[in-house]
């Protein structure tokens, strides 16, 4: 008997997930929430204006355009500026609060945010409770984290550190930091953690499709996913694994990627139009290889009259 998807969101992909990725996914699918690329707090309270950068869907409820609820994703380490900017976030009407203790990127890292704090899970207990004591009960704490930074010797006490501070929700990403985004990844580790904690965790990592996503509910025991690279490798993933629904087919694709245009040229945003869309076919081709021929044709091309010739080139071969 095939496990039943309970809930999924979105992951919170840094430099991929942005307002406009968020808006064609969310219209495309079934999403539970979605969490925000991350707002870097260090030393002080952040003004308005940088979470409404992060976060323009503000304005609208802290909803993307089809009415999925965001959450808001704070990196930090010093516990007091963290929970001041939670507060912040919330009164601006952010769904809940989620923290990254995943982030493996060095540059976080050096600076003692993300993946790096895992290998102390007191820090990790005093953010998380500060947080909760300054947002009060009322609204959703969640944090994700990896298995661990080297290995997963200290994942029981992350995760207890997070269940005693009273957090809702985790993530579990089933990889160490240094296993990077390298496959496999170790979803049976999440499984004894579910057993153990009383606290609503979610899985996350490979899952690219929907026998991997019943792989993963299986050996991680939980229902509930994050969708992150795969959900911009198959665009409408989410409905794939909830609703049986088929996989895009590559005409529906097409059409999504000129839509994808129109919504990034709102003035002339040719350059950043064709950087992002390569970047988007580095993903797309893992499933579509329609995908790397698209991306061959247009790989030194910026203009978006003819990014947009050779979408329509190779939707018709």
């Amino acid at each position: 008997m095939k496990p039943q998807v309970k809930k999924i969101i979105l992951a919170p992909m840094e430099g991929v997930a942005d307002e406009l990725m968020r808006h064609l996914l969310t219209s495309l699918n079934n999403y539970d929430f979605c969490i925000t690329e991350f707002v870097r707090i260090v030393d002080a309270l952040l003004p308005k204006h940088v979470f409404q950068r992060i976060c323009p869907e503000l304005d609208n409820g802290c909803k993307t355009k089809s009415g999925t609820p965001l959450r808001m994703q704070l990196l930090g380490q010093e516990p007091e500026w963290m929970a001041e900017n939670a507060v912040r976030a919330i009164e601006m009407g952010s769904h809940g609060i989620d923290i990254n203790f995943g982030c493996p990127a060095k540059a976080v890292n050096k600076s003692k945010g993300g993946a790096v704090l895992l290998n102390e899970p007191e820090k990790i207990y005093q953010i998380l409770s500060s947080i909760r004591s300054a947002v009060g009960t009322d609204d959703i704490l969640s944090a994700k984290i990896r298995l661990g930074f080297t290995d997963a010797s200290k994942l029981d006490e992350i995760v207890s550190a997070v269940e005693s501070a009273n957090a809702n929700q985790l993530t579990i990403h089933a990889r160490t930091k240094q296993d990077g985004y390298r496959p496999p990844a170790y979803w049976h580790f999440i499984a004894e953690i579910k057993a153990k904690y009383d606290i609503e965790i979610f899985a996350n990592g490979e899952i690219w499709n929907k026998e991997d996503a019943y792989s993963c509910m299986s050996q991680s025991q939980t229902p509930n996913l994050m969708l992150g690279r795969g959900a911009l490798a198959m665009p409408n993933l989410a409905n794939v694994i909830k609703l049986d629904e088929a996989p895009m087919p590559w005409h529906e694709l097409s059409s999504l990627l000129k839509q994808y245009s129109d919504l990034e040229l709102q003035g002339d945003k040719s350059y950043y139009f064709s950087s992002r869309l390569k970047q988007w076919l580095r993903y797309l081709k893992l499933q579509y290889p329609q995908a790397n021929t698209l991306f061959n044709a247009i790989k030194v091309l910026k203009n978006k009259d003819e990014i947009l010739y050779q979408i329509d080139l190779v939707e018709n071969t």
